[in-house]
C-alpha cells in the first residue's frame, strides 16, 4: 500500500525524535580549555605564606611578591620556625643578651643542611623571612633580626598583609577629574 506524503513525513518525524540525543563535544571541550588557560594564568599571581591563627600581620602597600624562604613565626607567645617553637617571647624580653641562642642553634642546623650554592650567595648572605605578629615589641624584632644576621641568614624579609594604596587611587582620581 503507498503512502501519502502526510503520512510519509510523520513517520519521519517519529523516526527522528525516537533516536538518541548527540552530544556535541567540540564546543565543551573549547569551554575547558579557556577555563584551564585561565586558571594556570590566574594562579600563579597569588602567593600564600604559611598561616597561624595566632598572627596578624601588620598591612602595607608592598608590591614586592614573597619568596620561598626560611620563615620564622613570631607570635605573642613563642618564636617559632617550621611550625616548631623555638623559644618563648616573655623569656627573651627578659634576657639581657643581644641574641636568642636556641635560635642561633636552630638556624645554624638550617644552614649546616643547605650548603652555599656559590660565592656570591656567600657574600650576600642566607634569605629569611620573619612573619610577626603586628603588636609585638620592637625590642623583640630587633633581637631576632640581629641574631638572623649573626647566623649568616642576612637578607632579612618582613612578610606584611598586602593592602591596596589608598593614595594612588586618591591621585589617580584627582588627576583624571580636572
Amino acid at each position: 500500500m503507498k503512502q501519502s506524503i502526510h503520512a510519509k513525513r510523520m513517520a519521519r518525524h517519529h523516526k527522528r525524535l525516537n533516536q538518541g540525543s548527540k552530544l556535541n563535544l567540540v564546543s565543551l571541550m573549547d569551554i575547558f580549555t579557556i577555563l584551564v588557560f585561565f586558571l594556570l594564568v590566574n594562579s600563579s599571581d597569588v602567593e600564600v605564606l604559611q598561616n597561624n591563627k595566632d598572627i596578624k600581620l601588620p598591612e602595607s602597600v608592598a608590591e614586592k611578591k614573597p619568596e620561598d624562604n626560611l620563615i620564622v613565626m613570631v607570635s605573642n607567645e613563642a618564636v617559632m620556625i617550621g611550625g616548631r617553637k623555638i623559644a618563648d617571647v616573655q623569656a627573651i624580653l627578659d634576657s639581657n643578651d643581644a641574641d636568642i641562642e636556641p635560635l642561633i642553634k636552630e638556624l645554624e642546623y638550617r644552614a649546616s643542611r643547605k650548603p652555599f650554592r656559590s660565592k656570591e650567595e656567600e657574600e650576600l648572605g642566607r634569605d629569611i623571612t620573619i612573619m610577626g605578629d603586628h603588636g609585638i615589641p620592637y625590642a623583640l624584632l630587633k633581637k631576632i633580626m640581629t641574631t638572623c644576621a649573626k647566623t649568616e641568614y642576612r637578607n632579612i624579609s618582613l612578610a606584611v598583609s598586602q593592602v591596596p594604596d589608598d593614595s594612588a587611587s586618591a591621585l589617580e582620581a584627582s588627576i583624571g577629574g580636572e
